[in-house]
């Protein structure tokens, strides 16, 4: 089974939406991904939250988490979502970075665009595994 990591900054936005829309893309025997990040906020943003739930996924059972390099050892693919230089460096482990804005304090149709951007990647990603 394949370990995919969505980390961002602090995990309650971007990285919470990836690894939710993943989980409800993929075959849970296939792979599975969790999110993290390098400065954890106490919740995911209440904006995110709102959007997400418009599409059918609750998040308010999430809690960010921090993402440390034995959290990331057993993955296939650590995909970072703007927490640049903080991200951890894992030997071995392909990255991807997907250069997508912060939801945090947008208003909700600009976290709308930022969702359904992410909802597009992971599809995309989805169907790369698919293939692989």
């Amino acid at each position: 089974m394949k370990k995919i990591i969505f980390a961002c900054v602090h995990n309650a936005g971007r990285s919470q939406m990836a690894a939710a829309f993943f989980n409800s893309l993929v075959e849970a025997s296939v792979a599975h991904a969790i999110s993290a990040g390098t400065e954890p906020a106490t919740s995911v943003h209440p904006e995110v939250l709102s959007v997400m739930k418009e599409v059918g996924i609750d998040l308010s059972g999430a809690r960010p988490q921090l993402l440390t390099a034995e959290l990331a050892a057993d993955a296939d693919l650590l995909i970072t979502m703007g927490c640049g230089e903080n991200c951890p460096f894992v030997p071995g482990l392909r990255v991807e970075d997907w250069a997508i804005p912060d939801p945090k304090g947008q208003p909700p149709e600009r976290v709308r665009e930022i969702r359904d951007e992410i909802r597009q990647r992971v599809t995309k990603l989805v169907e790369g595994l698919a293939k692989s």
